[in-house]
């Protein structure tokens, strides 16, 4: 018998059979929306992260010294010479470096006052780093060699503190605390507004807006700003220095400031990718193996029902076997009725589990990735499980005994 007569005679029963065969793909339906789901969130989760980290930058490192004095651990900062050796030492393999994060200050303006991070800074920081300025100049390198008392804002620190962000021009006050020396208020001028966007991945996983409330200063008064120095450095490192970067600069900065290697903390960006992408990916192939159980179930379901089925057209089956039907095309007969209804279960709970992220991904207004090649393989495994399934009952219905099976009423 021909193949197309097969898929007919597949589709007919089906047709004949609409209820009994809707139940019967339930079980396909659910695995495979479940898997496709599961499998097109943690992608999309994965390119989420791959952009996130794109946008900080790869070559992104913070290093940061961590000792333990035997009951805790603490920060061990980087005086100015030290940042100015560290800078002067790798200059070749750094393509920009600045002290990061160098302390709290309080920014004032009339009665308002409002707490925020200084962050030190040297020009052309915008072209490694996204900074969105939506008003004014970002700092440049005049401001960095002048050791002058500009700064840029956070749009939301400029409207606390002035009820709008129209304030490029305007003087503010920073109060700051040099150690033991006491507190200091300096005039700083405003040159520029940056909008600090949460991205929507934070907003996803509920985290928090760490940056907020931070403000840009050149970094050649970061140490004025704070005198005990700097407790991390923020570097982008270059694409040609050598694979050893790591290593040599870990070590060089444990002895700069007596501490073991281990105490020097490397954090690059390209390896927190890496673990995150790596994570991402065990735990979408451990909960779609989880959702695939389901899969079982709709396959027993199948061999239930081609049970059914054989023994419902026993006489249908003795019929075309005294008509000359061999045992092979009874067996290829009910192979593909089962691989028919397993497929179509797939095809509809791939289309549902793809349309379900895709809705969600739309509400939330997220960039959703579903794979065709998953689509594919989702299609294919689920011809397999029903092939797979089917042949115990296709088997079993190849075998029957011609005569025997024209007596069964």
């Amino acid at each position: 018998m021909l193949l197309w007569e097969n898929m007919k005679l597949a589709l007919t029963a089906i047709r004949v059979n609409k209820m009994r065969s809707f139940l019967t793909m339930l079980g396909m339906i659910i695995g495979i929306s479940s898997v496709i789901a599961i499998v097109s969130i943690g992608d999309t989760m994965r390119s989420m992260f791959a952009k996130e980290y794109e946008e900080i930058g790869l070559n992104r490192v913070r290093c940061y010294v961590m000792k333990f004095d035997g009951y805790y651990y603490y920060s061990e900062n980087f005086t100015a010479d030290q940042f100015n050796e560290i800078t002067s030492v790798f200059a070749d393999s750094i393509e920009y470096i600045s002290a990061g994060e160098g302390g709290t200050a309080t920014a004032i303006n009339g009665r308002k006052n409002y707490d925020m991070v200084c962050t030190g800074v040297r020009g052309g920081y915008e072209k490694v780093q996204k900074v969105d300025i939506i008003a004014g100049r970002m700092l440049n390198d005049k401001d960095y060699e002048g050791k002058k008392n500009n700064i840029v804002l956070e749009e939301a620190t400029a409207i606390e503190l002035f009820g709008t962000a129209d304030v490029v021009g305007k003087t503010m006050k920073v109060k700051y605390t040099q150690g033991g020396n006491g507190t200091f208020v300096d005039d700083f001028n405003i040159v520029g507004i940056y909008r600090n966007s949460q991205s929507v991945l934070m907003k996803l996983l509920g985290g928090t807006d760490n940056t907020r409330g931070l403000a840009y200063v050149p970094e050649s008064i970061i140490f004025d700003i704070n005198i005990n120095g700097v407790w991390v450095i923020d570097m982008f490192v270059s694409e040609n220095a050598p694979a050893t970067f790591q290593s040599t600069f870990t070590n060089y900065v444990a002895r700069m400031t007596n501490a073991q290697p281990e105490d020097v903390r490397y954090s690059s960006a390209r390896e927190a990718m890496g673990e995150a992408d790596s994570i991402l990916g065990t735990l979408s192939i451990a909960v779609g193996a989880i959702a695939a159980i389901s899969l079982v179930v709709g396959g027993i379901g199948i061999m239930n029902i081609m049970l059914v089925s054989v023994t419902e057209r026993t006489r249908e089956i003795g019929i075309r076997k005294a008509l000359g039907a061999r045992t092979g095309d009874v067996l290829t007969q009910f192979l593909i009725e089962s691989a028919v209804i397993s497929l179509v279960g797939g095809i509809i709970g791939a289309s549902l589990g793809a349309g379900i992220v895709i809705a969600g991904g739309t509400a939330l207004g997220v960039d959703v990735v579903v794979k065709p090649s998953v689509m594919l393989m989702a299609f294919a495994f689920s011809a397999l499980v029903g092939i797979f399934f089917g042949l115990y009952p296709a088997r079993k219905a190849a075998k029957s005994d011609p005569i025997t099976a024209l007596r069964y009423e």
